[in-house]
């Protein structure tokens, strides 16, 4: 007897899993479905097309006032739906209303301001701040970091599955070193206790979980800054110790700005800003600190400052000067 047709919500989580997208990217094109089947009276997709398509996407920009980033990612997962799951074409969907991309300069603390921020962080906060700061990660990046990410005989990073799905390779600061291997011989003490208990599992992507059956539960796989408890994982319902949270992060930073008096303000995401910054500032190339932060495109590492380029020197930290 054949199996039902799964629905479609979850023939686009299947899809997406199959595809390697993070649980992020799954939760947010699911929401962003949802609302556009909800805004056209429970409407089946395939009922629809471009014209539903583009009243959604303007309703969002004109009743909604959402961000052109919001908007960008509500297009994605309706092109995503109409395109790999329901292999519809609704042709190139243009003459929505745009939301407006405001032209914000980035909040940067200076090298003064940036030693106090760091200064007023405790315990691990402090480490991760630095490895923000000192080699220029966003903060998911830096939380789903891995023991094999950290290269210490040559002093570097390996950013795996950045953003746009890219890899790089950026500064470990020397300055952390010996904190960041004080700090990896208590992880692996929590790593052995939680083997101790028949668990130790962590999160591999789909691919290289059947690949490497094995390596889930090896210390190489293990996340940098694993979260103090264990947690039920929302696909496959496995108990495993995620990486730390965001969010805890977010506010540990926040409240270390207070502290400082400093009325820029400013998140976690400043002090990634702060390294382009200084790093220019210092006189390294452009190009050089386009490689470091992943940039695709230069116009994006031109936002910090329009120094002119002086290439040809090996790259240290900000954090070591």
């Amino acid at each position: 007897m054949p199996q039902p047709k799964p629905k479609l919500l979850d023939q686009v989580r299947n899809l997406i899993r199959v595809k390697h997208y993070s649980i992020r990217t799954e939760n947010a094109y699911t929401k962003w479905i949802t609302r556009f089947i909800l805004f056209n009276n429970k409407k089946h997709p395939n009922e629809m097309g471009e014209n539903e398509i583009r009243q959604f996407l303007t309703y969002l920009a004109v009743k909604n006032n959402v961000s052109a980033s919001t908007q960008n990612q509500a297009l994605n997962a309706l092109m995503f739906l109409y395109k790999r799951v329901l292999k519809k074409d609704v042709g190139d969907i243009d003459g929505f209303e745009r939301a407006k991309r405001p032209e914000r300069l980035p909040v940067v603390f200076s090298y003064r301001e940036t030693q106090l921020i760091l200064q007023k962080m405790e315990g691990t906060y402090r480490l991760i701040t630095g490895l923000l700061y000192g080699a220029g990660l966003r903060l998911i990046e830096c939380l789903r970091m891995r023991v094999k990410d950290i290269d210490f005989d040559y002093d570097q990073i390996t950013v795996r599955d950045g953003k746009g799905q890219k890899d790089r390779v950026t500064v470990l600061p020397q300055s952390l070193k010996k904190r960041l291997l004080l700090h990896l011989k208590k992880v692996k003490a929590l790593h052995d206790e939680d083997l101790h208990d028949n668990l130790g599992e962590v999160y591999l992507p789909y691919s290289l979980a059947v690949k490497y059956p094995n390596a889930a539960r090896e210390w190489q796989w293990q996340y940098v800054f694993p979260a103090a408890g264990l947690s039920k994982d929302p696909r496959s319902g496995a108990i495993r110790r995620h990486h730390a949270a965001e969010a805890s992060v977010q506010k540990a930073v926040k409240e270390a700005i207070k502290k400082t008096g400093i009325t820029k303000g400013g998140t976690t995401h400043s002090l990634r800003h702060s390294f382009a910054t200084h790093l220019l500032e210092k006189g390294y190339d452009i190009r050089t600190v386009q490689e470091l932060l992943g940039h695709k495109d230069i116009r994006t590492t031109m936002i910090y400052t329009h120094v002119l380029n002086r290439g040809g020197k090996a790259v240290r930290s900000p954090l070591d000067w």
